[in-house]
């Protein structure tokens, strides 16, 4: 009886708790007696700071104090550059809204209430990206609302959807990057804005794009959160290195010619580490902690990222430098500090236009530091002996006779009261001509590789340096008997480059293979040993030891859309609708359909195929399209897709998706229940 109690124990969380309660008695009432106390959305200082600054209209105050003390609603944007993304908006405005307001009127009890409709971003393109008048508490916690909060799951999970702040969304827009370009994001993680880059990317279409994005953080371990990132988006064209940001190191690539040429970026996204002032109303614990030291401190480095971003970005080439502040030290003076220093090779330019009825304030050309206990210095002058260390020269705005050439005037503030958002700053940088700091070419062209680029000091490694060894990235160089078998089964076409594939082992079976853009293998085998790379290009081939078959790897969904275009007819099939919804809809492994159960166009399309691994195509009337990793067995037929995916191809598809909607408070309430049942049985032996 007692193993098994302990067993049960393990199994059901409910019933432990019920039994640990019972022992200590009254001790948990009692302490329940006195509520959880929120924190105090309250702080002089940051309400002295502000006002002092008019960070906005006088007349607006209380309405800025107000939203501030408030929840952030929550938004999301579709991801713009998936083939589906229309369709999946279509499906979003007619039916999941539809859904969204009936759930919200019975959250808040008021049948006769009005419900918030959900917001179009009108300042993001396509009506891609949408507000919902509640807070992530609300919608995680609210039983009316667990089939939005399936939605958004399942969604995000399948890289269709991306839950992320309004503000944080612009600075990508206003970059304007290209398929063609190259993009380095200085200080990612966790890469929400990485994750646009990466879409912007690939907004071209088809095609793979010749650019790429390069996506950097200090912390090891937060590298990771880019990985997870950049996989929902299955891009070949995206790389994760670790590196400070400060000191980023000088890459070097090999031109048509073979010769070393420096790295440049066309593109630079500096969205720097900042006391985050304006996420107060997502991470109300700042309230506690704010004060002027924080961002006095950050000025130094926030100032050291964006020079080094501004000296690796090519001639003509853009630079986007945001934060989560309000804080002009941490804004206008970076920027002020930076335009001084370089003199005419960077210039501030306005990006206004770029997010049409987006609801802002000029960036500010007059300012004043303060210390922690809010004392106001106009100049340098009258800051005491001890505060010189703090508050530096450049901190300060520029003179009255300077101010129109630095154009700070150009920089966007968003407030949270102008459309019920965050706070955030955004300015547009772009380069006229080198920067003083970066060393001219010599005459000699043997010395030009040494000489062109200014390599910055390096720092001692920091304990946040250290983290998982990576495995090796190991490209194919043209002599792997595998990719034989892989070329002929696939009928890959002459213009698919086996080189561009790569392993992470150098001995051994190799379980998968992976596919990078052309550009990806150029940087990595060129700077190996300059900078830590932690993660590049898709799954394209995964090893599948089946008896019999031809080639030992199958097709990987991830990796899908990038190879896609390279497979022959010999290894695809048109699918109808109905079968289509009947393989995805199969939860079984064991017994995926039949051929014979299918359609007579499906069983004509499928049974010409040779067993193993292909793509399933749908084509629908509506113009949706589809392609997928399927397996073609003696008798069967299977599609090889996440749970994420399937439930989003069966929405795309009008299935019903209901045994997914997973109600997590049902499940609680069951558990509750087994838990009393087992708590009586216990009391009764």
């Amino acid at each position: 009886m007692g193993k098994k109690r302990q067993f049960t124990n393990k199994q059901n969380p409910f019933a432990k708790r019920k039994r640990d309660s019972k022992e200590r008695g009254q001790t948990e009432s009692v302490r329940r007696e006195k509520p959880y106390e929120d924190i105090v959305r309250k702080n002089e200082s940051f309400e002295a700071y502000y006002k002092h600054l008019n960070v906005c209209k006088p007349e607006e105050w209380d309405e800025f104090m107000g939203k501030m003390q408030s929840n952030l609603p929550v938004t999301f944007r579709i991801t713009g550059s998936k083939s589906q993304a229309h369709t999946l908006l279509k499906i979003i405005k007619d039916q999941f809204f539809t859904e969204y307001r009936r759930a919200v009127a019975e959250f808040r009890e008021s049948g006769e209430g009005v419900v918030p409709e959900p917001k179009c971003l009108t300042w993001y393109p396509n009506e891609f990206a949408w507000q919902l008048e509640l807070s992530r508490k609300d919608i995680r916690r609210s039983e009316p609302l667990y089939k939005l909060h399936n939605f958004l799951i399942a969604e995000t999970g399948s890289g269709n959807i991306s839950r992320q702040e309004a503000v944080s969304m612009i600075p990508p827009l206003v970059l304007s990057v290209e398929p063609h370009h190259k993009v380095l994001d200085m200080c990612a993680a966790p890469g929400s804005k990485t994750a646009q880059l990466i879409e912007a990317l690939h907004a071209g279409g088809d095609a793979l794009p010749t650019g790429f994005v390069m996506a950097n953080d200090i912390d090891n371990n937060r590298c990771y959160m880019l990985v997870h990132q950049a996989k929902r988006l299955a891009s070949a064209s995206c790389l994760v290195v670790n590196a400070d940001s400060s000191v980023f190191p000088s890459l070097k690539v090999k031109n048509e010619a073979g010769e070393l040429v420096p790295l440049k970026y066309d593109r630079i996204l500096c969205d720097v580490p900042c006391s985050g002032d304006g996420t107060l109303r997502k991470n109300p614990d700042i309230w506690t902690k704010w004060n002027m030291g924080h961002a006095c401190n950050l000025h130094g480095l926030q100032y050291r990222i964006v020079k080094r971003g501004a000296e690796l970005l090519e001639v003509g080439g853009k630079l986007v430098y945001s934060t989560c502040s309000l804080n002009p030290i941490e804004n206008e003076a970076v920027l002020h500090h930076l335009l001084a220093e370089t003199g005419d090779a960077m210039e501030i330019v306005d990006a206004s236009h770029l997010v049409p009825t987006l609801k802002h304030s000029p960036g500010m050309t007059y300012w004043e530091p303060a210390t922690k206990d809010m004392k106001f210095y106009k100049s340098f002058a009258e800051v005491p002996e001890n505060y010189r260390t703090v508050i530096r020269p450049l901190m300060f705005p520029p003179a009255p006779e300077d101010v129109a050439k630095f154009n700070l005037d150009r920089c966007i503030r968003v407030l949270p009261h102008q459309q019920n958002t965050g706070g955030f700053f955004i300015a547009l940088l772009e380069k006229k001509k080198k920067l003083p700091s970066e060393v001219e070419p010599s005459e000699n062209a043997a010395d030009e590789v040494k000489t062109c680029e200014a390599e910055p000091p390096q720092k001692k490694q920091k304990r946040y340096h250290r983290g998982f060894k990576e495995d090796p990235f190991v490209f194919f160089d043209g002599k792997e008997e595998i990719f034989d078998s892989i070329k002929s089964f696939y009928q890959l076409n002459d213009t698919f480059n086996p080189l561009n594939l790569l392993t992470r082992c150098r001995e051994g079976k190799k379980k998968n293979i992976y596919f990078s853009a052309e550009i990806l293998r150029n940087i990595v085998t060129t700077n190996e040993n300059k900078i830590k790379f932690i993660n590049l290009g898709v799954k394209a081939f995964a090893r599948c030891d089946n008896r019999n078959m031809v080639c030992d790897f199958r097709l990987a969904q991830e990796g899908l859309e990038s190879v896609n275009g390279f497979i022959g007819a010999g290894r695809r099939a048109r699918i109808v609708k109905d079968d289509l919804i009947k393989l995805l809809s199969n939860n079984d492994p064991t017994r995926p359909p039949e051929i014979e159960g299918l359609s007579e166009d499906t069983q004509t399309n499928v049974t010409v195929l040779e067993p193993g691994s292909c793509v399933l195509e749908y084509r629908g009337e509506d113009g949706l399209e589809m392609d997928l990793v399927g397996w073609r067995g003696t008798k069967s037929l299977r599609a090889y897709v996440d749970q994420h995916d399937t439930v989003h191809m069966l929405r795309l598809l009008g299935a019903d998706v209901s045994k997914y909607e997973k109600n997590k408070f049902e499940d609680n309430r069951a558990a509750e229940a087994e838990a009393e049942a087992e708590a009586e049985a216990e009391e009764q032996d």
